[in-house]
């Protein structure tokens, strides 16, 4: 494999973490502002986070069926880079929405490539995590058959993979997937929404390893 494989790093609730993920190598950062989220961040710590990242780190946000004025109102205070929309969120919203979006599709049994196909022209890319029928949107540490998602990489303008990820786990799911981006939240923490720095390490290194 020779092209390069971005990393984002997601839920990060403290400054010393933002930090630690952007000197660890990571592309890009995720602030979740979904309330029922143990990683929530509110509007202050967040720009606090934002602010302390190097110049080249995307920021972006993690929403859940937010209003567009929500939308605009947290990307404008945080200086946020993209929005990434975790819900049921129509075409025409992620057209209109204040940043450039990656559009999350959920994956698990039946999952058809039509459900991510559907965002093609409407969002800057595409993120497959787990589907959790009922349940938190993302950063469950659960994953999905990757192999339901073989071949999309080749259809879509930019494909993000979530879900599970961990140092162990990450380069067997590049092979399969094929993805631009992988986002992990959960796989490199010592509890939710603190980071393990070993684990951090662990996981960036097994993403350049595939690329090597």
């Amino acid at each position: 494999m020779t092209r390069r494989v971005l990393v984002k790093v997601c839920g990060i609730t403290v400054v010393e973490d933002g930090v630690l993920a952007a000197r660890a190598g990571a592309d890009a950062i995720g602030l979740v502002f979904w309330e029922r989220s143990p990683r929530a961040v509110g509007l202050e710590q967040a720009r606090r986070i934002a602010d302390a990242l190097p110049p080249f780190v995307t920021r972006v946000g993690v929403f859940v069926d937010a209003t567009p004025e929500a939308l605009a109102r947290t990307a404008d205070a945080v200086g946020l880079d993209v929005v990434q929309l975790h819900g049921e969120e129509t075409l025409d919203s992620c057209r209109t929405a204040p940043r450039r979006v990656m559009k999350a599709v959920g994956v698990g049994p039946g999952f058809e490539p039509e459900a991510a196909m559907r965002y093609r022209d409407a969002v800057a890319g595409v993120l497959l995590d787990a589907r959790h029928e009922g349940g938190m949107p993302g950063g469950t540490g659960r994953s999905f058959d990757w192999s339901l998602a073989r071949g999309l990489r080749r259809s879509l303008p930019f494909l993000g993979l979530a879900g599970g990820l961990t140092p162990e786990r990450v380069a067997d799911a590049i092979r399969e997937v094929e993805p631009d981006l992988v986002d992990v939240s959960s796989g490199v923490e010592s509890s939710p929404g603190r980071k393990d720095p070993e684990k951090l390490r662990a996981f960036i290194e097994a993403v350049r390893s595939v690329e090597r």
